[in-house]
């Protein structure tokens, strides 16, 4: 597998808090080619993270793109936010937004990169209408609150599934997959068809080998 075809997005959710900038530095040393940026609200999700103001603090840190992944209820609400504050993809769960695609239209008007992103429990089909209008499509491969879990392995089956529809109907989203991912599962997940792998503890722990 050639991993020049492939992005690596580290997750901040498994990095030091109080030391964002080494882990940023981190990231571009170590072949990053974005910055995944869990945004948890303590209602879509268990747990709390950082919001706008951290963001904004970090951005100038790094020319990486920012992967900013809402898991948040409400998200229409807070989409121009994150927009402003340095936010160059932005991703919401389709479980949180009822009006979908005027999302993604929002998302595209505020000239950012628009993602869906779907918990393992969501099938691909309640994607279909969306699958057009957007840029990429998140395969969460773990219940989304917490860093650390194992990969669910028929997600897996998600992530074909996706690039057999992208090839069939001629479609430019991207793939992402979240959850799980470290050298034993690296693999799966790009041969499955992964064009953007999140990594969070295997990556900040240093066990994950890119150059696989």
């Amino acid at each position: 597998m050639d991993t020049k075809s492939k992005i690596l997005a580290p997750s901040l959710l498994s990095a030091d808090f109080s030391k964002l900038d080494d882990a940023i530095k981190m990231i571009e040393n170590k072949n990053g080619g974005a910055v995944h940026i869990d945004v948890m609200d303590g209602q879509f999700v268990p747990e709390i993270t950082y919001g706008q103001p951290v963001i904004r603090s970090i951005r100038k840190l790094t020319s990486l793109p920012f992967d900013v992944h809402l898991m948040v209820e409400n998200p229409e609400l807070q989409i121009e936010s994150f927009a402003k504050c340095g936010a160059d993809w932005i991703t919401f769960h389709l479980e949180a937004g009822v009006h979908a695609h005027r999302i993604v239209q929002h998302i595209h008007e505020l000239g950012k990169k628009a993602g869906v992103s779907i918990v393992p429990s969501t099938p691909i089909s309640a994607l279909e209408e969306l699958l057009e209008y957007v840029d990429i499509i998140l395969v969460m491969t773990v219940n989304p609150g917490y860093g650390g879990q194992s990969l669910i392995p028929s997600c897996v089956r998600k992530i074909q599934e996706l690039k057999r529809i992208r090839e069939e109907k001629g479609y430019n989203f991207k793939i992402s997959v979240d959850g799980g991912v470290n050298s034993e599962t690296l693999k799966i997940v790009a041969d499955a068809g992964a064009d953007i792998i999140v990594s969070g503890s295997a990556f900040f722990n240093g066990s994950l080998n890119w150059n696989f």
